[in-house]
């Protein structure tokens, strides 16, 4: 397949990544706030800071198809995760926050089939976005599009720790599996965060996305 081929692929994908993540964080966040549930609040604020990633791997495939210079892509991509980076972080310790504090203050959050309901049907979609992102960023050779991809992997875990948290608070009564799972969703998302703000090291001259 021709490279021009390939960017417009990549490109496809981030916009499916990006639509996909802002219909995923309205349902979450609605249905967690609804439902007073720590951790598809914490899903669903983590599909917006991803529909900011998707943005910034949009652009720097414009870039890469407009003959955009090598330096200068790198310049602002850096920048840009690094930002991403920091509202992971922040993210982190709101989650880590507001869940020791549902655990401290016993809270018991309500069930909810919409947060349910997206989080499962996330799983699949995540995993398959994430393999086909990997095989389009190995024709490429793109280092960004490989992050992402693993990034989109992270995304597919969060999911089942909000599947299984959210889902054991509701069958089984567990009110405690809400914010602990919510608390174990920080791993994710601080391993997100290191990944975004080092960035990619494309300084050898022979990274090309």
């Amino acid at each position: 397949m021709r490279r021009d081929a390939l960017l417009r692929r990549g490109r496809a994908l981030e916009w499916f990544t990006l639509g996909w993540n802002v219909i995923e964080g309205v349902v979450a966040v609605t249905a967690a706030v609804l439902a007073g549930s720590v951790v598809i609040l914490g899903f669903g604020i983590d599909s917006f800071v991803e529909c900011a990633s998707s943005v910034v791997l949009l652009w720097r495939l414009h870039a890469e198809g407009a003959a955009t210079t090598a330096v200068r892509i790198e310049r602002i991509d850096r920048r840009a995760h690094q930002l991403v980076g920091a509202s992971l972080f922040l993210l982190a310790a709101y989650i880590l926050f507001d869940g020791g504090k549902a655990l401290w203050l016993r809270e018991h959050a309500e069930g909810s089939v919409a947060g349910l309901v997206v989080a499962a049907v996330s799983i699949p979609v995540m995993l398959q976005l994430a393999r086909v992102k990997r095989r389009v960023a190995a024709q490429l050779e793109s280092r960004a599009l490989a992050a992402d991809s693993f990034q989109t992997t992270a995304c597919m875990w969060l999911s089942v720790i909000t599947l299984v948290g959210a889902g054991a608070n509701a069958a089984l009564g567990w009110w405690w599996a809400d914010p602990a799972a919510a608390i174990a969703m920080t791993y994710f998302l601080v391993k997100e965060g290191r990944e975004a703000w080092r960035g990619e090291d494309c300084c050898d001259g022979d990274c090309h996305g």
